[in-house]
């Protein structure tokens, strides 16, 4: 069955995403932002609570993804802080001036996982699309499990094009999980046109920045 990951920017929004059959949480905080580095305290009430994997999104703040010696190491510290609480993978991605994946620096921050599984997140998105394939290949070799991208598009049905070139590139050696806008509207048409295998949204339907369990469960019914 093909992965749901619900990106949940509080706890009740976790809890809700297991009920109405979410397969895996994004744990992260300041939907305003894209998503930063939630409460640690956050993190340890739904750990508790919820029996489906919780992967944490390590993002120091909003903006861009070039990041300073300074905001790695918070980086690094958040990774060993999470870790020792038992989260189940990390969600992270740091790039160059340039534009292109900071090998060294994603080194660094994977050293830190003691193996959990990482996704390289939506910074993927600022890669250029003519590098995108390349950057793919130096995740792979970095030790990624999966990248969360919209084909480096304002959303995922812009982006479904790339989408489904990457899904061919990675022939499973990285999961594309398919996120920007994954709605139970337009999702028929993501899972058509890229045969991706895993796919990521908030689930929040109309103002605020709870899920909506219903959404949830007609997203899970889609991928069933």
């Amino acid at each position: 069955m093909p992965l749901l990951e619900i990106a949940c920017f509080n706890p009740e929004s976790a809890l809700l995403a297991q009920a109405h059959g979410a397969s895996r949480v994004e744990l992260c905080a300041e939907q305003v932002l894209g998503g930063v580095t939630p409460l640690l305290s956050d993190f340890i009430s739904v750990k508790s609570k919820l029996s489906i994997p919780i992967n944490v999104m390590i993002r120091p703040r909003g903006g861009g993804f070039v990041y300073s010696a300074a905001e790695r190491e918070r980086m690094k510290r958040e990774i060993e802080m999470f870790g020792r609480e038992g989260v189940d993978g990390f969600v992270f991605g740091v790039l160059t001036a340039e534009g292109k994946v900071d090998g060294d620096a994603c080194r660094e921050l994977l050293g830190r996982t003691a193996g959990r599984k990482c996704t390289f997140h939506r910074a993927f998105d600022e890669i250029p699309e003519e590098e995108m394939e390349d950057a793919l290949e130096e995740l792979i070799e970095l030790g990624f499990t999966s990248v969360l991208t919209s084909g480096g598009r304002k959303n995922a049905i812009e982006g479904k094009e790339v989408l489904a070139r990457l899904v061919r590139r990675a022939r499973g050696r990285i999961e594309i999980i398919v996120g920007g806008g994954v709605r139970s509207g337009n999702l028929d048409v993501l899972i058509e046109s890229t045969r991706a295998e895993a796919f990521h949204s908030s689930a929040v339907v109309g103002e605020g920045d709870v899920a909506s369990g219903e959404e949830v469960e007609r997203l899970r019914g889609l991928l069933r």
